[in-house]
């Protein structure tokens, strides 16, 4: 095959690359994440991007869409099951037995961000390859810290700018509060078995909670008039929801319960919750959820220990921004290029270069041997704020030309002074335009 016919390879279905402009809208966010996380006591992990493929199937759940059709299961080549992490809740429980925590101070708060890949049907927002927030509170069962991480999700949200969303609150119950609501769940969608959709009809036997939550047009018109659990529930675990509601209240955070909201993993106990666009109909994506979780670290060999966390995808999250308008702008990689002119120029180019860097500043060369005119105009698509002109027959006077890029005003400075010149202009290596 000749060159010109050579392959040209793509991104894999469902994955793209990350590209500057999108780039610095994840770190917009993650930087607001992380803060909000900090503000909270919330310390960060990370664990590895493959783990034991039984951890998922123990803690998420065998039935689960997840396990069954999701996740990316490989042999290595010591003959162990690894399968590259589809969710982080498990991974950071895993880590919580393996090491210890449980001997620290209760709840132990971890955040993270790490990469998420699940085989599913890519869509607007929705990846294979993604990005994920989250954090776990592990250790204590408090209604207080219920509504402390859904006010942590809704913080970060806020102070992104966000305001077109809503909380989606709900309460499950626990495994005894679910023993005696199920069969009244079943026993309700069983005469329209045949009509719901064929996912569904496989859910109502093993997981039929699952189908109060589903978007298939031909399931959610019998989710209508289904119990819901919260009518069900004993009085201990309605009284557990009704302090995370009056803490929610407390914290002035506002919700929206909605009692079909059930979340699809099997971990998930009592507290479950979305953030979500506030015109939703079922249909549109999440962009935050979590849930409490007092069941999966036994789940997975260890005590019971309960837990609470939440998942936002970054991905999601930047969708919303760009919706409303509130997407950041990139930032430029360059705030001064130095284009040269006539030979020799470029030694004393590179030595500016650098003595910009050592001050904060990021500068680049014009490389490539241009004209001055090409040079400047890669000044310009370069988002820099200034060019450094350094001619050659300049240099030997002993001076260079500083242009301003926005108002093209330039003006002739020592080469000696060129680095504080600019210094001058910059505050902790970002421009600082001249007051009107």
């Amino acid at each position: 095959m000749s060159s010109s016919q050579a392959r040209q390879f793509q991104t894999p279905r469902g994955t793209r690359d990350l590209l500057p402009d999108d780039y610095a809208i994840h770190q917009h966010i993650l930087d607001h994440a992380r803060e909000q996380a900090r503000l909270a006591g919330f310390g960060f992990i990370e664990p590895p991007t493959f783990e034991q493929a039984e951890l998922f199937a123990r803690g998420v759940g065998e039935g689960t869409d997840i396990v069954e059709k999701e996740m990316y299961i490989f042999d290595d080549r010591g003959g162990d099951r690894l399968a590259l992490r589809p969710e982080g809740t498990a991974s950071v429980c895993r880590a919580y037995l393996q090491h210890g925590m449980a001997n620290l101070g209760q709840p132990v708060k971890l955040a993270y961000h790490l990469p998420i890949f699940r085989y599913e049907r890519p869509q607007a927002g929705r990846f294979r390859q993604h990005t994920q927030f989250g954090v776990e509170a592990i250790g204590v069962h408090d209604a207080a810290l219920d509504a402390e991480v859904i006010d942590l999700g809704w913080r970060i949200a806020e102070t992104l700018g966000l305001t077109d969303l809503k909380i989606l609150l709900n309460s499950i119950g626990d495994v005894e509060d679910r023993r005696a609501y199920v069969p009244m769940l079943k026993e309700h969608f069983e005469p329209h078995l045949e009509r719901l959709a064929p996912d569904d009809q496989s859910r109502w036997d093993r997981a039929p909670m699952r189908l109060l939550d589903s978007k298939d047009e031909r399931t959610r018109p019998f989710q209508t008039d289904a119990p819901v659990i919260t009518d069900h529930l004993r009085p201990e675990s309605a009284a557990y929801y009704d302090a995370v509601k009056s803490h929610l209240e407390a914290l002035g955070i506002p919700y929206e319960e909605r009692p079909t909201l059930v979340r699809g993993l099997d971990y998930y106990t009592h507290t479950v919750f979305e953030i979500v666009p506030a015109q939703a109909d079922g249909s549109q994506v999440t962009v935050l959820a979590g849930g409490r979780y007092d069941g999966l670290i036994e789940q997975i060999g260890g005590p019971p220990t309960p837990g609470i966390g939440f998942g936002m995808g970054i991905e999601r999250m930047a969708h919303q921004l760009r919706e409303q308008g509130l997407a950041p702008d990139g930032d430029s990689a360059t705030d001064v290029l130095i284009a040269t002119l006539g030979e020799g120029a470029e030694i004393a180019a590179t030595q500016i270069a650098g003595d910009l860097r050592r001050r904060g500043i990021a500068a680049t060369l014009a490389f490539g041997g241009r004209s001055l005119k090409a040079q400047l105009r890669q000044a310009d698509r370069s988002g820099a704020r200034f060019a450094v002109i350094a001619g050659a027959r300049d240099l030997t006077e002993g001076r260079v030309t500083i242009r301003d890029l926005r108002t093209a005003e330039q003006r002739q400075v020592a080469l000696d002074d060129v680095v504080g010149e600019l210094a001058g202009e910059f505050t902790d290596g970002a421009y600082t335009p001249p007051q009107d």
